[in-house]
């Protein structure tokens, strides 16, 4: 009842360690490490035709994988039985998948399709909602389709890797893209308007979707999810264990008219037990996020996804491409130092615990920087409610200062995620993964009381800040999460270098060119020079 098979195509790797004509072999890898299957043409591993067009048991999947190897860190069987079975194949045209080995079979978005030039043609116009896909965007035969040209609409939760925002942004292949990126590629595409960007608070963009709010008035049409493991359960549907990152997963599966799911055999199963899904109602229905406190658990450890709407699962073995953060410099330690000061003077005013308040911090270098100040201070028995959690975390919790942290997506250093690799039941313990809505939620970082600290391009001598644009008119990046901490958050705290550079230009001026966060957001302003205290004061002495 498994086959594997091969298919034509130059220089593919097989990405899914398995692959034998009499078997499954599963090679012992350690987390993190990738393990590939070179050859002169690219392979499939499907489920044969009885699983993959018949109606069969969980019994009889799970019997079968443990027949051949044991796949239980791909697909886990358990009582209820995977009622419409599924397929795991590496061939995928696009948005097709080679499933039975004969013919290829659209997703149906816009009825049955042919092969070949038609494909491109198919998929022309299509919202892909993304929170992984790096086999199935990037790479692809058809992103290089010259004869028939095609344009997706693209969004994520946030960043994605190059193998997705570079490689689709060389091919052309993007009409839109939102909500956030970090890709040179893209940046340029961007400002020189070749790509459509809409730049978005990242709370806002889960349940814009479901709204119908976006550009085509309609929620995504295929949601590409990373996973490091599928469980059954039953009742005609499927648990996705998601990897490093949650992201908008959680809703673009739920609305999605097709989910494609990528398995990452670079990602530890241990990865399970770390994530917390739930999906908020829509108003006129909408409850309270049940948030009360940062280690609050509120859904369930895995994306629930209707069979029914699950049309391929697709191996990948590549990697997290994650970014080198910068040397902490006299700058950055200044930075906090004077953040600790300040924040041991609002203890002593009675203005914040002994253990402060959860903490939020922004993306990057500076950032991160400034997270290393708590890590030498005096502090204990810290809590992040956070976005994106970075390597300064981590040594939160080798110092034994932090109690919990909780995010919607890991983005450490190389070094730093060997680490987690290597230690993964360690920080699990201390690590809740929530979908972005909920980690960035404006009504849960008023409640619990979040001190908002995040980056600046620029400020200006009224507290206004400049998070996003350079000279008021090329994007860098993006608002991110910013703006749903900065408005709601118990302290909101920005910061800045004074000079930029190299000391040429001032990071302080007259008026913002750009402002995403106006005086009124802006409680604290904090560079390596010291702490402009902004709480209460009129314009002029602001």
């Amino acid at each position: 009842n498994i086959r594997a098979r091969l298919t034509p195509g130059p220089d593919v790797s097989i990405n899914l360690p398995l692959l034998h004509a009499d078997g499954l072999d599963l090679h012992q890898r350690a987390p993190g490490q990738s393990a590939h299957f070179h050859g002169a043409a690219g392979g499939i591993l499907a489920l044969g035709e009885e699983l993959s067009v018949h109606r069969v048991h969980g019994g009889k999947v799970a019997h079968v994988l443990q027949e051949h190897g044991g796949l239980d860190h791909v697909v886990h069987g358990q009582a209820g039985g995977l009622q419409n079975g599924f397929h795991i194949g590496q061939h995928l045209a696009g948005l097709f998948l080679d499933a039975a080995g004969n013919e290829l079979t659209g997703l149906g978005v816009k009825g049955h399709l042919a092969a070949g030039d038609q494909e491109a043609a198919a998929v022309d116009g299509l919202g892909i909602g993304a929170d992984g896909g790096r086999g199935v965007l990037g790479g692809n035969n058809l992103l290089h389709n010259k004869k028939t040209p095609f344009q997706i609409n693209v969004w994520t939760g946030a960043s994605v890797g190059p193998e997705m925002d570079t490689a689709m942004t060389q091919a052309g292949i993007v009409a839109r893209r939102m909500p956030y990126q970090t890709n040179n590629d893209l940046r340029k595409a961007i400002n020189n308007g070749s790509v459509k960007y809409t730049d978005l608070h990242l709370s806002h963009v889960a349940q814009m979707t479901r709204y119908g709010f976006m550009e085509n008035r309609r929620c995504v049409d295929v949601a590409i999810v990373e996973a490091c493991k599928i469980i059954d359960l039953g009742n005609g549907q499927v648990g996705l264990i998601p990897t490093t990152s949650m992201g908008n997963s959680s809703s673009y599966v739920q609305c999605a008219e097709k989910v494609i799911v990528e398995v990452n055999t670079s990602q530890p199963v241990e990865l399970e037990g770390m994530h917390d899904s739930y999906v908020p109602l829509d108003p006129p229905n909408r409850k309270a996020i049940p948030v009360e406190k940062p280690e609050d658990v509120i859904g369930t450890p895995y994306i629930p996804c209707d069979l029914d709407r699950l049309v391929a699962v697709v191996p990948c073995d590549i990697t997290d491409k994650v970014r080198p953060l910068g040397e902490i410099d006299e700058d950055a330690q200044k930075m906090g130092k004077n953040l600790v000061e300040f924040f041991k003077s609002e203890v002593a005013a009675g203005r914040l615990p002994a253990n402060l308040l959860p903490l939020q911090s922004g993306v990057g270098s500076v950032a991160n920087a400034v997270i290393n100040g708590l890590v030498n201070s005096d502090f204990e028995d810290l809590t992040v409610y956070t976005e994106v959690i970075q390597d300064g975390m981590f040594d939160l919790i080798d110092a034994g200062k932090l109690r919990v942290c909780s995010g919607t997506a890991l983005s450490p250093s190389p070094d730093c995620l060997k680490k987690f690799y290597d230690n993964v039941e360690k920080y699990k313990k201390y690590i809740i993964l929530r979908p972005q809505e909920v980690a960035n939620s404006p009504e849960v970082a008023r409640r619990i009381g979040v001190i908002a600290m995040n980056t600046a391009i620029e400020v200006d001598i009224y507290g206004n800040v400049n998070s996003t644009h350079i000279c008021g008119t090329k994007i860098m990046n993006g608002i991110g999460g910013s703006g749903d901490y900065a408005r709601n958050g118990y302290l909101t705290v920005f910061f800045t270098t004074s000079l930029a550079k190299g000391g040429a230009i001032s990071s302080v001026v007259p008026f913002c060119s750009h402002v995403d966060h106006t005086e009124h957001d802006v409680d604290v302003i904090v560079s390596e020079r010291g702490v402009a205290d902004l709480r209460g004061l009129s314009p002029k002495e602001r």
